[in-house]
């Protein structure tokens, strides 16, 4: 794996990072040296002359005295050399130790910032794609309730109108086939007129919403409800029976809700329903009253359809019901069978295939990162090949040991090899 290339200030050129360290470390090192072996030969030269000076007026001493004097001015010497080695040494050191740091910081600042980079990004595609989710969720939720809300007026519209020319067509009819007997029975056949109207748009809404479903007409004299629905599926599956009563009067009565239940007993049907213009106090639209349904006729086909779907729900569980030894064979000869076993073996290969795939990943970070250790150890054996060098030129006096780059004794003590 190469090395990142950095740019020189100075002349453009582009080094590779370990090899700009190194360069950047050994001028460093190389200034520092020169400095304190400069600062050390000043201060040595001046010493010197400090004790020649010295020594030529003592000079007349005893001979005990200028033997003290060396020995002092020697100890003075070694102890001056051993505190400059001391601060070159701990400088040296610290400013290695920083500079690794320093690398390895910058790495790990470098992996975070990508991590954080991808986050980011993420989230900002999760925001983006939720965005626009809520934004088609809300047009398509006020489009589907402004649409409701325009069938339902244009529903309540046409159902009037509807009603209105029904009553004319039917006061047309009647009073082209029984003028006479209308003139004499005004009032009473224009009540019963109303009423076949009523019933006639009724039988009409229910063939046209529901076209599999067996509807008979009640003929008049008769007994019974006005209306009868055979309720079927589009296979022709029997799912029950539902009687109609259409009453168009002013006034609500109770006995209509006791005859149409009788009616509902002799025909052996589930559900029975009044459909009236003058509904009882307490039910708006449609409502259950003393065990039947009660509604007004613009709610008709919305209540046969909502009492259809139950009737239609519970056929099918008595047919689930009757059927689940068989569904148990079935679903038995199914997990038994060869087809299920391959959708298994499939679904396990495919958790090898990602397992797979997850190990090479692993092996090609671990591969990244033994180079990356290689990388950081060939910097630091070149480091103290360069500190070796300067040490070989400049002289273990002058360029003392670094503790980090010395070898440890048994004790774990740091010793300075033999020259």
């Amino acid at each position: 794996m190469t090395d990142t290339p950095i740019t020189c200030p100075k002349c453009g050129a582009e080094i590779p990072l370990t090899e700009a360290v190194s360069h950047h470390l050994r001028e460093q090192l190389q200034a520092e040296f020169e400095r304190q072996r400069a600062a050390l030969q000043s201060a040595l030269q001046k010493r010197e002359a400090q004790l020649a000076a010295d020594q030529a007026a003592l000079d007349s001493r005893s001979q005990s005295l200028q033997t003290e004097v060396a020995r002092q001015v020697e100890a003075e010497r070694q102890r001056l050399l051993a505190d400059a080695a001391r601060r070159a040494e701990d400088r040296l050191g610290l400013q290695l130790k920083d500079l690794q740091a320093q690398l390895a910081e910058q790495r790990s600042r470098a992996q975070q910032s990508q991590q954080v980079e991808l986050q980011l990004r993420a989230q900002a595609r999760q925001l983006e794609e939720a965005r626009d989710a809520l934004k088609l969720e809300v047009a398509r939720t006020l489009d589907a309730e402004r649409h409701q809300i325009a069938d339902a007026a244009r529903a309540q519209a046409v159902e009037a109108e509807r009603l209105k020319l029904a009553d004319k067509d039917g006061v047309i009819r009647g009073l082209q086939e029984q003028i006479a007997a209308l003139q004499q029975r005004a009032g009473q056949g224009s009540m019963q007129l109303q009423g076949e109207t009523l019933e006639l748009t009724l039988e009409s809404d229910l063939r046209a919403a529901f076209l599999y479903d067996d509807l008979v007409e009640v003929k008049k004299g008769q007994r019974g409800a006005d209306l009868t629905q055979r309720v079927r599926t589009a296979n022709g599956f029997d799912c029950g029976l539902i009687l109609w009563e259409a009453k168009r009067a002013k006034i609500w009565s109770a006995d209509w809700p006791e005859k149409l239940k009788a009616d509902q007993r002799q025909a052996a049907a589930d559900l029975a329903v009044i459909v009236t213009t003058c509904p009882p106090a307490g039910v708006r639209g449609f409502g259950p009253v003393d065990g039947i349904w009660v509604c007004e006729p613009p709610f008709a086909v919305a209540v046969a359809a909502a009492l259809r779907q139950g009737l239609i729900q519970t056929a099918a569980q008595r047919v689930q019901q009757a059927n689940r030894a068989e569904k148990a064979q079935v679903l038995y000869d199914h997990l038994c069978s060869v087809g299920f076993r391959q959708h298994v073996e499939a679904v396990v290969e495919s958790f090898l295939a990602l397992r797979e795939q997850l190990e090479a990943e692993q092996r090609a970070f671990a591969r990244q990162w033994k180079e990356r250790e290689q990388q950081l150890r060939k910097a630091i054996t070149h480091t103290a090949m360069l500190y070796g060098g300067i040490q070989g030129i400049a002289g273990r006096e002058a360029l003392p040991e670094i503790r980090t780059l010395a070898l440890p004794d048994a004790t774990g003590s740091v010793t300075t090899p033999a020259a």
